[in-house]
């Protein structure tokens, strides 16, 4: 307790003082067993606690997340993750029909489904009757939905159904949230609504770190997600955050906390020293679960030197070492870009190896779709 007050007396400052004292007040109510009478309004990028008159929260149980009553797996990435077959149902908080026929649906805080309704699936993806391919798109930490926009329209045009699940920063500052986190986006893969679809991963920036999460799954109970595994037929990183913790470091206080960078930064390097056993040890299991991949579908790399929360000699280590493992390893890296802004930068060069890399894995090319 007297760690987590100092930590907080280090981020005295405007905005980034509330954002800590958050955080950490929805720490001590994961943690601990407390009655409350009433919260109006508690957030944290991205998850809110709303309008609690009376609820009992402890260990194991978190009530009323994002506005939907919802009890929370608890797993300890010490011990065996249990897997028994479910199946949670798929909940529509709203739904919303665009003019230009694709179907907006809000499954819950941080992911959302993009429905193709008039566009006929891809010839490419097999005989009449199966399902169009998902995009199962993983952005930057902060990004905004116009912003995301700019790369899932391109698949939406190109036949594909897109799936965007966020990234924030209390699952990255407390990686069993982010493992509870990603267990649920299994098993809406999972789901009847995606099981039958085939999928392709665009991850950008720390969205790699968030799949990282889901590969510690995968690669826990191979035989269980199998199929799951076997469904995706391509994984995109731009812009991966590799390197030291200090990148992740500055990932974090750049596309989150821009104007108190250096703060930020030296708090949170600051936070993984003091809660070691619950953060960096997270983070190097995860990352060994993502170097060590069960998926063996193809990657596509895109990268640029000056980029500081990416360190180009880990960046191309990863990549001979998935090559030595039989994995196909395509790259394309700039001496100068803008850490994932580069379609905004080398629009044409970004689009034509993404579309000579859909063509090889003989789905939908996006050069004629644009």
């Amino acid at each position: 307790m007297l760690k987590v007050t100092f930590l907080l007396a280090c981020c005295h400052d405007g905005l980034c003082y509330g954002l800590w004292r958050n955080w950490c007040t929805q720490l001590l109510l994961r943690t601990t067993a407390m009655r409350i009478r009433s919260v109006s309004s508690v957030s944290m990028c991205g998850i809110s606690i709303c309008s609690v008159s009376y609820s009992v929260f402890h260990r194991g149980l978190f009530r009323t997340i994002c506005g939907v009553s919802n009890s929370v797996l608890q797993r300890d990435l010490l011990t065996s993750v249990k897997t028994n077959d479910r199946r949670s149902p798929v909940v529509m908080l709203s739904t919303k029909v665009t003019p230009s026929g694709v179907t907006t649906q809000k499954i819950s805080k941080g992911i959302t489904f993009y429905v193709n309704e008039c566009m006929v699936p891809p010839a490419s993806t097999g005989p009449a009757g199966r399902p169009r391919p998902l995009l199962l798109m993983l952005p930057w930490l902060g990004s905004h939905t116009n912003a995301q926009a700019k790369y899932f329209e391109m698949y939406l045009r190109a036949g594909f159904d897109v799936l965007v699940v966020e990234s924030n920063v209390s699952t990255f500052l407390w990686p069993r949230w982010g493992l509870e986190y990603s267990l649920q986006l299994l098993d809406l893969l999972e789901s009847e609504r995606f099981s039958r679809q085939a999928l392709l991963i665009h991850a950008f920036s720390i969205g790699g770190y968030t799949f990282a999460q889901l590969l510690f799954h995968l690669s826990r109970d191979v035989e269980r997600y199998r199929g799951l595994t076997n469904r995706i037929q391509g994984q995109i990183y731009d812009s991966l955050v590799i390197g030291s913790l200090e990148h992740m470091a500055i990932g974090v206080s750049r596309n989150v906390f821009p104007r108190f960078e250096t703060l930020v930064r030296c708090t949170s390097l600051l936070y993984f020293q003091v809660f070691k056993r619950q953060t960096v040890d997270y983070f190097n299991t995860s990352i060994d679960a993502f170097r060590n991949t069960p998926v063996t579908a193809p990657a596509l790399f895109f990268s640029c030197d000056n980029d500081a929360l990416s360190d180009p000699e880990s960046l191309q280590e990863l990549q001979e070492y998935w090559r030595r493992r039989g994995i196909t390893v395509v790259s394309k890296r700039w001496a100068e870009s803008i850490h994932a802004g580069h379609l905004r930068v080398h629009p044409q060069e970004y689009l034509s190896f993404l579309d000579n890399y859909l063509c090889s894995l003989k789905m939908t090319p996006l050069k004629a779709k644009m």
